[in-house]
């Protein structure tokens, strides 16, 4: 199997325009989504990510902390999965609620190194 991350993202605050009972809807649809991830041994890891926070560079000797505006695009959570391939990658992303709920929602899929090919290290993980 093949590790691969979502890194979920909405632009603004997309929830906000949910009842509180849609709100409440999908969380439960989330869950079940992670059951359903966790009973295959698809899921590693997943959790939502708090909307503020910083993004850190460096100039030369310079440090940079840019706080994120959360009224743009930012990601809000993320899932750390197995699947097979990139083709099974996407099968499952298309199943989070989060595009039943947030029309922005975007969901990006990306394969995960494993292991350093010139120098065989590899990298820690959970299992």
């Amino acid at each position: 199997m093949k590790e691969f991350m979502f890194y979920i993202r909405n632009e603004g605050d997309a929830k906000i325009a949910l009842s509180a009972d849609e709100h409440l809807a999908f969380i439960k649809k989330c869950e079940v989504y992670i059951k359903k991830l966790k009973s295959k041994n698809q899921l590693i890891a997943a959790q939502p990510i708090i909307r503020e926070g910083l993004i850190l560079s460096k100039n030369k000797e310079d440090w940079a902390m840019i706080p994120i505006d959360p009224n743009k695009e930012v990601q809000v959570g993320y899932y750390h999965i197995r699947a097979s391939s990139i083709d099974e990658a996407v099968e499952i992303a298309k199943e989070n609620p989060e595009f039943e709920y947030v029309p922005s929602a975007t969901i990006e899929i990306r394969p995960i190194k494993i292991k350093e090919e010139e120098t065989n290290f590899i990298y820690p993980s959970n299992d």
